[in-house]
This record gives C-alpha cells, structure tokens and sequence, in this order.
C-alpha cells in the first residue's frame, strides 16, 4: 500500500513540477495557489460534465445505478482513509490488499441486495401475470 501511495505521489509529483515549468516557458507568472485554482477548477468542471452527461442518461434508467455508483465512490474514498489512518497511527496494517478485499466486501454485498431485489421483483412479475395481486 505505501508503495502504490508513493507511485501515485511521483506521479502528482511529476505533473505538478511539469505544468509549473510550463507555466514559466510561457511567460506566466503564476504562483502555486494560482496553478492548482486552474487546474483543479479545469479538472473538476470536466469531471462534473462528464458526469453530469452519465447521470442525466443513467438516471432514465435506474436510481439504482447511480446510488451504487456515488456510494462505491464515497466507499473508495473511506476504504483509503482508513488505511492511511492505520499507517499514521500505527494500529492495524497499511496494506493495498485490505483495501481491495474491502472493496470487495461491499461489492459482494451490493450482489446480494440486487439478488433479493431480483428476486421480489420476479415473484410479483408472476403473481401479476397469474392475476394474484
């Protein structure tokens, strides 16, 4: 897990260091607060779009769809908190399988629950079509 924390920080690392030089071939004089109100201004309006445009057009066919996808997000991000915690505080071990295998849990959950929702909405398909209820 520290090692995937330290490719991604490389990573932000070298984007940072090459748009700031960028920003200099340019002749801009931006400072750091300046290059991250662009660039994240830039990376969160397209992200919002693009999500917007996947929402809009899930939401015509399942809620359910978009609760799964905002919750698997919101589980992403805690699943990593918690691992970051363990490693800052020393309880529990910082590792990458953990978050998987977390991740995994709420996944093999959220089958279960499409399976019981399955399963109602198929008994109530037959009790309509038999004139039950």
């Amino acid at each position: 897990m520290k090692e995937f924390i330290l490719i991604i920080a490389d990573i932000v690392n070298g984007i940072h260091d090459l748009l700031n030089a960028m920003a200099k071939q340019t002749g801009l004089n931006l400072t750091d607060k300046d290059l991250h109100l662009w660039v994240f201004g830039i990376v969160g309006i397209t992200f919002f779009l693009i999500t917007h445009l996947i929402f809009t057009k899930l939401a015509k066919l399942s809620i359910t769809a978009i609760s799964f996808i905002y919750t698997f997000t919101v589980m992403f991000i805690l699943v990593f908190a918690v691992e970051i915690q363990q490693k800052i505080t020393g309880r529990g071990e910082m590792d990458f399988a953990d978050a998987v295998i977390s991740l995994w849990g709420f996944l093999l959950f959220f089958a279960a629950f499409l399976a019981i929702k399955g399963i109602i909405f198929l008994v109530k398909y037959i009790l309509k079509r038999k004139g039950i209820i």
